[in-house]
């Protein structure tokens, strides 16, 4: 199994800051020696803006960005940041392209949907999920996509790039209360109340996939594996357990798989008090991965 990493260009950040840099490391550590890990290229410029304002790449580009904009993003800016940013697509692109060789693909990372057409915010520099279906598309490799976001936090970022497209359905299952606390719709928001634990979350995330895929079958499918509804998530606010969320990937990979549409598996978030409760999320969720590229390919 092929994946994609990025974590070797890492951000310089402040002492006690919240965003977990050393899981990306951590998890390319734990897995190596059962997947092959690819580092990722770095995406043109001229990519992303098929996707995002010129005005913001411009200021994204050369450091230019607001005061309001930074403190947004939650990141401090840095020419590292804008490598790893595109890189963190470039790896969304190769494990895409993957996926429509051979049925799936990863990358250990990604996931950056609050990222917009005009803004960069939580985290999220570039959106690399809709960077990517558009590079698809004008490769003439896909065209109806599916995306089930299933971080704790709505993803707005995509919803605004998305919602318009009459060829990509959008499913964001989230926390009720939590960030962003301004939405923009996707085509279907799931709020789920603070203390949501693992029957009720699959009770509804499976109900949701079958609203999802009612829509139409996809030509290709990108899963936001988030490990932030883990019940000890400083950010999350919901009660799912590590079996619900490995029970969650499994559930999402399975029906996604039966449709025939090639799956892309990006990461999104994960902020646990101990980055290695995170790691061990992800790291099941690559597994899940991997078991059924085996199956697909035995």
């Amino acid at each position: 199994m092929d994946v994609w990493a990025h974590d070797r260009w890492r951000i310089p950040l402040p002492a006690g800051h919240k965003f977990p840099i050393d899981k990306y490391r951590l998890l390319r550590e734990r897995v190596q020696d059962s997947v092959t890990v690819h580092e990722s290229e770095a995406v043109p410029w001229e990519w992303l803006a098929e996707v995002h304002e010129a005005d913001l790449l411009e200021r994204i580009r050369t450091g230019t960005m607001t005061l309001r904009e930074i403190r947004g993003l939650g990141l401090p800016w840095s020419e590292v940041l804008v490598e790893r940013g595109r890189r963190s697509v470039g790896g969304t692109v190769a494990a895409a392209r993957r996926a429509v060789e051979h049925g799936i693909g990863m990358n250990l990372g990604g996931g950056t949907h609050h990222a917009g057409r005009d803004f960069a915010r939580g985290y999220c520099l570039f959106n690399d999920v809709v960077v990517t279906l558009a590079r698809l598309r004008s490769e003439g490799a896909v065209q109806r996509a599916l995306v089930v976001d299933c971080d704790v936090h709505q993803g707005d970022g995509t919803a605004q790039l998305l919602r318009p497209d009459r060829d990509a359905f959008t499913l964001s299952l989230h926390g009720a209360r939590n960030y962003p606390f301004e939405r923009i719709p996707s085509d279907l928001d799931v709020d789920l109340p603070s203390g949501t634990g693992d029957d009720e979350y699959l009770r509804v995330l499976s109900e949701s996939l079958d609203v999802a895929l009612d829509a139409g079958v996809p030509d290709i499918a990108f899963f936001l594996a988030g490990a932030d509804p883990w019940e000890g998530d400083r950010l999350g606010r919901l009660a799912l357990t590590k079996a619900g969320l490995r029970a969650r990937d499994e559930l999402v990979l399975d029906r996604l798989l039966e449709t025939g549409a090639p799956v892309v598996v990006v990461l999104a978030g994960g902020y646990a008090p101990d980055v290695v409760d995170t790691v061990d999320i992800n790291a099941a969720t690559v597994a899940a991965v991997a078991a059924r590229d085996t199956a697909r390919l035995s």
